[in-house]
């Protein structure tokens, strides 16, 4: 696997030079010295090599990142200690969780990276130092960058900085910076050649990088090609992911069945009755009077009461374990020198992804609560010549009526997504007296563009035309009657009318201008006042159009309006980095780092953020540092400007019998005055949660603090133990105010029912009389507060040298001390450390999580052996608290995931043929460790966002020719 580490500034102190990530090879990091006094520090505007360290900055060298088997930057960037829960290849969200409150879509077939646990929008990517454009995901404006739109053959390292940085980047860089550097100085060519598949031999996986590049004496190019295919994964493949929730067979399967489920009142006789098609229309397990039927109640003929978990849909089979994913790349940087002091570049990129998610067969609901008007006030009149219960069916009679029309096969989703970028750029140098100072003038425009067809979803409307009066349908060219009272009714004429196919678009742009300027201003007692100070503009075009069907309000799914909108901001910032002592009694050196920014945004106008930092080198074997910053960040333009959409989320009504037979929870009397009525049930756990942008929001507004240090025991330098050791540990803290989320819908129905308060019960609607919540409304704001805390401590220890070869430990540790989030209202957001929540999507906190990597080279062959450990988690069991597979563990209703160790392997050789060829064998999961039960997770019982899949390891192969 990887191996991350940590600046380790104290042995660039002693040593004069900087250890490469975790490439502990001496003559590695003093090649790194030889060109660390030009760069830019990620965490630092300054272009000198003594201010690093001033903030704890990960780097994942290319090494590290091919030892972990991954093919993605971004799941590669989920392994590392300090990241949480973000989009994956197991995220199948088309059509299952519908569109998130902030705007930005389901982001299917994207990979995201979520540091500090504060969400994907909180981090900034930025590609050599430059802002990357955010994703479009075909149902909405993303707040976050796709990692899949910029291909692995172009990556030289990546630097991920874990601190607050607003004042050195602007927005979104509250909960940290990742930094991806392409390669830049390259001499050949590279073909790299992957293969690799999971051990029940499916989710076969491949890829081939080209790299070539060369120079002469004014210019330097570099070009990378890559291509990468993944094959999906069935749900049905796996035996812990072929019911909705393991461990409970069909009792949480959907009440939306095949053949059709019909609960209506019979005029006639006022008898409610809740049927369903007998498939076998004898049935031989039906016994008259045995299934709890209204009293009195007549069967039709063809049809027998519901019983419960015994006629559940089982939709798992149709759902992915894990999505296809194809993506082609190809980028370009030239460089050229204009002269000594001054040097010309120009960079482009084109990627294509085209991904696929799938669904099960998408339900019809008709009567009062369907999610268009078209079939929540639907007529099906009593000539109609399928309708075989001889009344007419309107929002009078209809409690509800579900039919999954399996005929039409699964939902389909088609992504394909552009991505292009280009940008320009001149940098040089001149002298100031004796110094040196830096300068660069740049420009860069970034697309992403997506497109999504759905295949095997239906048009509200024409379900209507279709069941309503006999004579319009007749009048209306193309118009076949539905059928939909019974199993296999539905012939492709119908089908036909009812499924188009809808068809979304959205786009995401970013224009931007920079202007830097760093050096040395003048020197002080203790050393030179380095400063950097610069200009930038950046400009935000976003926009999403879902198909016309939708916008009229005709599509049967989940509804949502088009999205447009676009902001620009003016910036400068400055920094300065002031030497305050050197070489006394008080230690080698102490530096203080101030810097400030001030943006000023087209939408709500200017904000200044500051930061301080503090360097005490104490020993040349030990460094301590601090850091405090001030942040904010910006509403996106799906937070801003997106309309009302709906996402479903799996809430337990407290005023209703559960859908496994449990008894409400709320206060009789509280859930009276909410038009509830007694021994209600609900229907079904999925409500539909409507949300939106708010054009009211402001900025978030952020604090981070860091208290750190490094530390290099020379005693143990050279020892009979190692040849080195580095220790480091950071304490980090970060408050946001005024965060914008929605509320958690079950923590909003909870309170409702428990204190009638207006404020969380004016947007929730029930039907008055079924009780069944007909409309939530859940919209964004900008909340009271998130607070996080928590420790990272690292150990890099090279041993010393053995007849065996070389042996080097890596050993990496984030321990979350504390999260909570807390409404305006005071109220406590479920989300917390040591737990796991679905609301709507899955995000889980462990406190301990854990990479330990041990390192074995000698002459041509190589091996590591990783161990990844994530402590336990808990969560509400939901409908399934009534079944063994909940452990109300540590309490009831709860369920304890118990902590979760892989281990990886792989070997490698290196033939001495051309410039090298160097062959790799992995596996990860070597011991094909199960992950925990979710009973909580959307889809698949498991959180794919923390655990590796279930049912086997993934093992691969990889070849590598330089010449």
């Amino acid at each position: 696997m990887k191996r991350l580490r940590r600046h380790t500034l104290a042995a660039a102190i002693s040593l004069a030079v900087c250890i490469p990530g975790i490439a502990l090879a001496q003559e590695a990091a003093e090649q790194e010295a030889k060109t660390l006094d030009s760069v830019t520090v990620t965490g630092s505007r300054i272009k000198r090599a003594d201010v690093e360290g001033q903030v704890p900055v990960q780097t994942l060298s290319r090494e590290d990142i091919e030892r972990t088997g991954l093919t993605s930057i971004g799941e590669v960037l989920q392994r590392i200690t300090a990241s949480g829960s973000g989009f994956n290849r197991t995220r199948n969200a088309s059509g299952n969780d519908g569109f998130p409150p902030d705007g930005g879509g389901t982001g299917a077939g994207s990979t995201t990276v979520n540091l500090r646990h504060l969400g994907t929008k909180r981090v900034l990517v930025l590609v050599d130092g430059q802002r990357w454009v955010n994703e479009s995901s075909a149902s909405g404006v993303g707040a976050a960058v796709d990692l899949n739109t910029i291909p692995l053959a172009i990556v030289e390292r990546i630097e991920v900085l874990e601190d607050g940085a607003s004042s050195l980047y602007g927005s979104d860089a509250i909960a940290g910076v990742v930094n991806i550097i392409t390669r830049r100085s390259f001499e050949g060519a590279q073909v790299t050649v992957n293969y690799g598949e999971y051990t029940p031999g499916d989710g076969e996986s491949k890829s081939i990088d080209i790299a070539w590049g060369g120079s002469s004496d004014r210019a330097s190019w570099f070009v990378g090609a890559s291509y990468h295919d993944q094959d999906e994964i069935a749900s049905r493949d796996r035996e812990r992911t072929r019911v909705p929730v393991f461990g409970t067979g069909l009792a949480l399967g959907s009440s939306r069945v095949p053949g059709g489920r019909f609960v209506f009142q019979d005029p006639r006789n006022g008898v409610v009755y809740d049927l369903v098609t007998d498939p076998t229309l004898n049935d031989p397990t039906y016994t008259p009077g045995l299934p709890a039927c209204t009293p009195g109640a007549d069967r039709p003929d063809g049809f027998r009461c519901w019983l419960g978990s015994r006629d559940a849909f089982n939709y798992a089979p149709y759902n992915l374990l894990l999505t296809p994913n194809e993506r082609a790349g190809l980028f370009g940087q030239f460089r050229f020198d204009l002269s000594p002091d001054v040097s010309w570049y120009a960079r482009a990129l084109v990627n294509r992804r085209e991904s696929l998610n799938q669904a099960a067969p998408e339900p019809i609901d008709l009567g009062p609560g369907a999610g268009s008007p078209f079939t929540a006030n639907l007529v099906i009149p009593a000539n109609h010549p399928f309708n075989p219960f001889g009344i007419q069916l309107d929002s009078s009679t209809i409690r509800t009526i579900r039919r999954r029309p399996i005929e039409g096969g699964p939902r389909l989703f088609e992504q394909e997504v552009d991505t292009t970028y280009v940008g320009t750029g001149i940098e040089g140098t001149f002298g100031v007296g004796n110094r040196t100072w830096f300068w660069d003038v740049n420009a860069a425009y970034g697309r992403n563009e997506a497109e999504q067809e759905n295949r095997g979803s239906y048009n509200a409307r024409n379900i209507a035309l279709a069941l309503g009066d006999p004579a319009v349908c007749a009048s209306t060219p193309g118009c076949t009657p539905l059928d939909i009272f019974g199993y296999n009714t539905i012939t492709p004429a119908m089908l036909a009318w009812i499924s188009p196919v809808f068809r979304d678009e959205s786009e995401n742009e970013l224009s931007l201008a920079t202007a830097n300027l760093s050096g040395d201003l003048f020197d002080l007692p203790a050393g030179a006042l380095s400063f950097a100070t610069g200009y930038e503009y950046r400009k935000y075009e976003g926009s999403y159009r879902p198909d016309p069907q939708t916008v009229r309000g005709e599509y049967n799914g989940v509804p949502s309006l088009p999205t447009q909108g676009s902001y620009d901001v003016n910036e400068v910032f400055v920094e300065l980095n002031i030497p305050l002592m050197a070489n006394s009694g008080w230690g080698k050196k102490l530096d203080l780092n101030l810097a400030g920014r001030y943006s000023d945004y087209s939408t709500f106008g200017g904000e200044f953020v500051p930061k301080i930092g503090l360097r005490w080198q104490l020993a040349d074997e030990f460094l301590l540092r601090s850091t405090y910053a001030e942040g904010f960040r910006a509403p996106s333009i799906g937070e801003l400007f997106g309309q009302a959409t709906r996402f479903d989320a799996d809430i337990t009504d407290p005023c209703l019998i559960s859908v496994n037979g449990d008894p409400p929870t709320a206060p009789r009397a509280n859930c009276a005055a909410l038009g509830v009525p007694a021994g209600a049930r609900q229907f079904d756990p999925q409500i539909g949660v409507e949300t939106g942008g708010n054009r009211n929001l402001e900025p978030e507004r952020s604090r981070s603090f860091s208290a750190g240090f490094v530390w290099t025991p020379s005693v143990l330098e050279d020892s009979a133990i190692a040849r080195r050791v580095d220790i480091e540990g950071t304490f980090y803290r970060h408050t946001i105010e005024g965060a914008i989320q929605a509320q958690a819908p079950q923590t909003q129905l909870d309170l409702c029912t428990q204190t009638l308060d207006p404020r969380f019960c004016s947007g929730i609607v029930r039907n008055p009389t079924t009780g069944q919540i007909e409309s939530f409304a859940n919209y964004l704001g900008n909340f009271d507060s998130i607070r996080t805390d928590g420790w990272d401590i690292d150990v890099f220890w090279l041993l010393p040298e053995m007849a065996i070869g070389d042996l080097s430990i890596t050993w990496q540790n984030t321990i979350v001390g504390s999260y909570e989030a807390v409404g305006p209202d005071g109220s406590r957001q479920p989300l917390e450390v040591g737990r796991l929540v679905s609301d709507p999507v899955t995000r889980a906190i462990p406190r301990w999580t854990s990479n330990a990597t041990l390192e074995w080279k000698r002459n041509n062959w190589s091996a590591a052996w990783t161990v990844r450990h994530t402590s336990e988690l808990v969560e509400d069991c939901g409908d399934a608290a009534g079944f063994p597979i909940c452990r109300n563990n540590p309490g009831p209703n709860q369920n304890r995931l118990g902590s979760t160790t892989y281990h990886d392997v792989q070997v490698g050789y290196r033939v001495d043929w051309m410039r090298g060829l160097q062959l790799l064998v992995g596996m990860n999961n070597v011991f094909e460790k199960e992950p925990p039960v979710c009973l909580s997770c959307n889809l698949n019982s498991f959180d794919g966002s923390t655990y590796d899949l279930p049912g086997g390891g993934f093992w691969y192969v990889r070849a590598d020719l330089r010449f």
